[in-house]
């Protein structure tokens, strides 16, 4: 190989080298801006409306803003399962919905419902068993999730009649407007005890509640 060609190739190789680095760097100030806006903004992380699972009063808190149609926020389902098992009277999971996806305010509301006929863990399992067959993301087939959501014990004619309440409506909006203010752009976005995960991942996610679960202990 020539000098010519070896130069050519050192040169590409320090291209991609600043690339990826202002790229970390990039990641690193929206991160940084993000949690300063948590900060500011702690009000919006949980609200009286919000689904919770696990203890009430359990000292460590994952807020989970999550779409519905998201097939990662299905694939994080039983991850957060499994931390909430680990840490049975220590972590709490707060839902909080961002139904970025067509038509998941539909399916957000119909998880509202069932909430109100104290079916909602029931629903929420079915509708993600069942998400690739209703939640295509270019032509979503609701009504497939309606289906879903009966075959689990919701009363369906009840439930369309609570959709339409402008209480849901008011409830949706609310938590459109947290996440805005949060700067949540993706689902699932994670924040635990307010701290957002230093980077996108199961296993962060699990160290970040260790490490809160460890300063509760102390």
């Amino acid at each position: 190989m020539n000098t010519k060609k070896l130069t050519v190739i050192g040169l590409g190789a320090i291209v991609v080298l600043f690339f990826f680095l202002g790229l970390n760097a990039y990641t690193k100030r929206v991160q940084n801006a993000q949690q300063e806006q948590v900060k500011a903004e702690q009000a919006r992380l949980v609200r009286m409306h919000s689904p919770v699972f696990g203890p009430q009063g359990a000292p460590v808190t994952i807020v989970e803003f999550f779409d519905p149609a998201c097939e990662t926020c299905r694939a994080f389902y039983p991850i957060v399962k499994n931390l909430m098992a680990q840490y049975p009277a220590e972590v709490r999971l707060v839902i909080r919905y961002a139904p970025f996806h067509q038509d998941s305010d539909r399916v957000v509301k119909l998880l509202e419902s069932a909430k109100s006929q104290g079916k909602y863990q029931a629903v929420l399992e079915a509708l993600l068993a069942a998400q690739p067959a209703w939640a295509d993301h270019g032509q979503p087939k609701t009504e497939i999730a309606f289906q879903v959501a009966e075959q689990a014990g919701l009363d369906l004619a009840k439930a369309r009649q609570d959709m339409e309440r402008p209480g849901m409506q008011a409830l949706l909006q609310q938590d459109i407007e947290d996440l805005t203010a949060l700067q949540v752009t993706k689902t699932p976005t994670f924040f635990v005890n307010g701290r957002a995960l230093p980077s996108f991942g199961p296993d962060q996610l699990a160290a970040l509640v260790a490490e809160e679960v460890a300063k509760a202990r102390k």
